[in-house]
């Protein structure tokens, strides 16, 4: 899940307004390389975004509550409500927007919920050619498949 800024803002109160859009990448990580959650989900070619951004007048409040799951190849990996995540919207806004002030159109990937393959046993990880899929209620389906970095 994500949202998309409409308005500038900096050091924002996590009980602060905001109006958000949301969208869902699937997200890259590479954990063996780095604790760092920034650098483990930004690679080149990774982080799609779509098919559509849906307006936060669209969603409950700060998209909290919505059902939100990822399948691999058909196997439901993570299924969890929006609302379990470890920072909600405006808890990320407010902590984000403390560092660094927040223009309009920027775009802050909120997270994952459990579940991920780096903390399972046996250890699960995307390959080439596997189908990655992440649905979110009221937001839609983005299906991407994997392929090997050129």
């Amino acid at each position: 899940m994500a949202t998309c800024r409409a308005r500038r803002c900096a050091s924002q109160p996590r009980h602060g307004q905001h109006a958000e859009r949301a969208g869902r990448p699937p997200a890259a990580r590479d954990q063996l390389r780095t604790i760092q959650w920034t650098v483990g989900k930004n690679f080149d070619g990774s982080g799609p975004f779509g098919p559509a951004f849906v307006s936060a007048d669209e969603l409950p409040a700060g998209a909290d509550g919505l059902k939100i799951q990822t399948r691999l190849n058909g196997q439901v990996m993570q299924d969890s409500v929006t609302s379990l995540m470890v920072f909600n919207v405006a808890e990320t806004i407010a902590i984000l927007s403390q560092a660094m002030t927040l223009e309009p159109g920027d775009l802050l990937v909120m997270g994952t919920p459990s579940g991920v393959g780096n903390a399972r046993e046996p250890k699960i990880f995307m390959k080439p050619g596997d189908v990655i899929e992440v649905e979110i209620e009221q937001v839609g389906l983005i299906r991407n498949t994997v392929v090997a970095e050129a």
